[in-house]
């Protein structure tokens, strides 16, 4: 019997991203969808969103709706189209007091506001259609108050009775802290053990409220993007103030891999590169090399390593790694780099200079161009990815697949999806360091190389790295195990 699920998000890919959970968002629903769950997707109807050629339609009897989050009245409506490439419905929150804004997300006083109203019209709204979910999935702290929803203000509606709720934590450096003084926003009852008693005291205690923690506390099952991250975040070091309580409940905690989208990320079909290969097949790499260094001015040897990076340019990602290693590799050693995003200005500025002093051999394009992304991916010999922390990761499995050798620390989902290419055994599909450091990552480097130029090794590697499979068929049948776990056992 197909499973019937609440699925709350503030990203879906490619319609509102940032970043990963968007693209894990749309993946995952998608697939659920695809296997025959009754998955019902809830959005915010952003400004971006409205500004782009979707088929949308009013949900007939959701047309005008109003709802008080403390004194503030919101009027909003409830939307539908389809999922790009799918029939899957998506359904969108249209409130244009909170979403018709410049950006996904803002620093205004009411961003919580926002996402409680996302949250609270999925409630509503499942009412209003009468369905009732056997599961409520919220990912990240923009809908964490979810659970704590489920089990207060919504307790009482039949519609939810049975239903089980499901966190899943994309990055926890994000909790989505507010004043206390906006407590009334949530709509918790006061003077009653469903209310406002319900929340953190230690959070009032200290004048706020953490979205996340709440999210952790009451959710029946607590889902992050890989296994070791999970194991991670119970720690002091990568718990961000949580690990206390996600050590209490740890035997709520579970951490799946997040998949990839191989429609979009798989060299012998993507849809961005007008010359396609496989691990078969291997000229059309070689092609895309050079029409890439053409196309961003770059002089490469065949025996020059090529390395791309896209990524967000703050610390986390390990940037404050490069300054000390990268300009040194450069001036004495065969190597070229391709960087695409933005971030941290001094970042932005290390790039900038490097490509000035290197022209030839480093480009950087500051922003996003997912056009541009894919060439990187598929056209490099190697990918860098130096995170300080990385709770899953996407580029090193879309790296795995175009045989990009990833260059990555021993960390989260990096962890969990690149091994170490061993000389003598032939196994391993990258290069691994552990210690967060600039030697380890100048071994990195010199070890890449090293490779690079054995091309027996290199070429068994990118083998390895081809032959990897983390389709969401695999990596989503892990959500709906634990799914069915959760619906048996709670």
């Amino acid at each position: 019997m197909p499973l019937r699920i609440l699925f709350v998000a503030a990203e879906y890919a490619p319609l509102a991203k940032t970043g990963g959970l968007a693209d894990v968002t749309s993946a995952l629903s998608r697939f659920l969808h695809h296997n025959g769950q009754d998955v019902r997707v809830f959005l915010p109807y952003y400004r971006t969103i409205a500004e782009q050629p979707l088929t949308i339609a009013v949900v007939p009897g959701l047309e005008a709706l109003e709802l008080m989050l403390g004194a503030h009245r919101y009027t909003y409506r409830i939307l539908t189209a389809q999922a790009p490439g799918s029939d899957l419905p998506l359904y969108f929150v249209d409130c244009p007091a909170l979403y018709d804004r410049q950006g996904i997300y803002t620093n205004d006083a009411d961003e919580h506001r926002r996402f409680l109203l996302l949250t609270r019209a999925a409630f509503e709204s499942a009412l209003r259609m009468d369905f009732a979910p056997d599961l409520l999935h919220c990912h990240d702290w923009h809908t964490a108050f979810g659970p704590l929803l489920h089990q207060t203000r919504y307790a009482d509606h039949a519609h939810f009775r049975a239903m089980r709720s499901v966190l899943t934590i994309h990055n926890i450096g994000y909790q989505g802290v507010f004043s206390s003084a906006d407590v009334t926003d949530l709509g918790l009852n006061v003077g009653t053990a469903g209310g406002v008693e319900r929340l953190d005291p230690a959070d009032l205690a200290q004048g706020r409220i953490n979205a996340l923690k709440h999210g952790v506390l009451y959710a029946d099952l607590i889902t992050t993007v890989s296994p070791t991250y999970a194991q991670e975040i119970t720690t002091p070091q990568y718990g961000e103030g949580l690990d206390g309580i996600l050590r209490a409940r740890r035997d709520r905690l579970v951490g799946i891999l997040n998949g990839a989208d191989y429609a979009e990320w798989s060299p012998d079909r993507d849809p961005h590169l007008p010359v396609h290969f496989s691990k078969e097949a291997l000229a059309g790499k070689r092609i895309l090399r050079q029409r890439l260094a053409t196309r961003l001015g770059l002089r490469l040897e065949s025996s020059t390593l090529l390395i791309g990076l896209v990524s967000r340019l703050v610390s986390q990602k390990g940037f404050d790694l490069l300054p000390p290693v990268l300009p040194d590799f450069l001036n004495q050693r065969d190597l070229a780099l391709v960087a695409l995003g933005t971030g941290e200005p001094h970042y932005e500025s290390f790039l900038r200079e490097l490509t000035a002093a290197h022209p030839h051999r480093v480009y950087f394009h500051r922003g996003y161009h997912e056009e541009l992304a894919h060439w990187i991916e598929a056209a490099s010999d190697a990918f860098l990815m130096p995170s300080r922390y990385e709770p899953c990761g996407l580029n090193q499995i879309y790296s795995l697949r175009y045989g990009t050798i990833p260059i990555v620390r021993h960390t989260g989902g990096l962890a969990d999806s690149v091994t170490h290419y061993c000389e003598s055994n032939r196994d391993g599909t990258g290069v691994v360091f552990r210690d967060y450091d600039a030697p380890a990552l100048r071994w990195a480097l010199d070890t890449t190389l090293s490779l690079h130029e054995q091309p027996t090794h290199w070429d068994r590697m990118m083998q390895n790295a081809m032959t990897q499979d983390f389709s969401w068929d695999q990596q989503g049948a892990l959500y709906l195990t634990e799914y069915r776990k959760l619906l048996t056992t709670t």
